[in-house]
Formats: structure tokens, C-alpha cells, sequence
């Protein structure tokens, strides 16, 4: 698996996982009717920050297999903290692309100058996920209590998450 820079190109193999993940409505925290051109400008906004990025995992055929994006989570006096957001194509799920795409992010914060990167909003009941961010070096600073809507299990709790770079 290769990670690299997201294109334009990029964007046709993006968006149908990506809305598939939107309109579940289990583990982000986007409008489920989310449109695509937010959807894509949302995720591409920080390719013209000299320190964020929108990257893609492609397999050895071409298939991508997942995207992420970072870029500091605030502006002025906070931009040294980055955040980051990640979807993995459901049909390549559990083979190590999120944590490949984990791994690839945190230390191009790192390199890019960020002192630590922050989690808004981690679903309490995506527990893939905060197993992997736990086993990557974050923590749980708090849960904000039926902080999110899920279609299933109903108000459940959402993280902020925090690793130190």
C-alpha cells in the first residue's frame, strides 16, 4: 500500500465511500445528505496550507482504500495543535489501512511543526477506531455524554481525543 498526496483525480473513487460513510450516520459527525461538493471542499481545505494535507492509501492495482486530511485545529495562537479525519473504503476495512493512514499522518504532523493532535469528535460506540487511536498514543480527554445521534444505538457518548507529537 502507498500513501500519498490526494489529487482532484483523486475525487471519483473518494466519494462514493465517503458518502456511503456520511449517509450511515455511525461514526462522523456530517450532515448524512452532506452534498458533495462540501463534502469535497471540507476535505481538500487545508491543500493550500503549507502544513496540511489530504492524502489517499492506494493499493498495488490503483484502488484507493481509505483518505485522510490534516491541518491545525485552530488558527493563531492554537495552530500548533493539528487534527485530522479519516475514512477507509468499508470494502477494504480491517486490512491495516486506517492504521497505515494513522501512522502516515502523525508523523507528517510532526514533520510539519504540530506539537500534538487533537480528536474532535470520536464516537464512543466506533470502538475500532479508539482502539486504534489508543494503540497510535491517544488518550481519552473527556467524553461529552450523548454527544452524538447514532441510527442504532441512539445518544451515545463522543470523544475528544489527544496525542502529544
Amino acid at each position: 500500500m502507498l500513501i500519498r498526496d490526494a489529487t482532484g483525480d483523486d475525487w471519483r473513487a473518494i466519494w462514493p465511500f465517503m458518502r456511503a460513510i456520511a449517509q450511515a450516520g455511525e461514526t462522523f459527525s456530517w450532515d448524512t445528505d452532506i452534498s458533495e461538493q462540501d463534502a469535497r471542499d471540507g476535505w481538500f481545505h487545508w491543500q493550500a496550507d503549507g502544513r496540511g494535507c489530504a492524502v489517499v492509501a492506494v493499493a498495488a492495482d490503483e484502488t484507493i482504500l481509505g483518505t485522510a486530511e490534516m491541518g491545525p485545529n485552530h488558527g493563531g495562537p492554537a495552530s500548533h495543535v493539528a487534527s485530522a479525519s479519516f475514512m477507509v473504503d468499508p470494502a477494504h476495512a480491517r486490512r491495516g489501512v486506517g492504521r497505515a493512514l494513522g501512522e502516515h499522518i502523525l508523523q507528517r504532523a510532526a514533520a510539519a511543526g504540530f506539537q500534538s493532535m487533537v480528536f474532535n469528535a470520536v464516537v464512543e460506540s466506533n470502538v475500532a477506531a479508539v482502539a486504534l487511536w489508543r494503540a497510535l498514543g491517544f488518550e481519552v480527554l473527556t467524553t461529552i455524554p450523548q454527544g452524538f445521534r447514532h441510527p442504532v444505538h441512539g445518544y451515545v457518548g463522543l470523544h475528544i481525543m489527544y496525542c502529544r507529537l
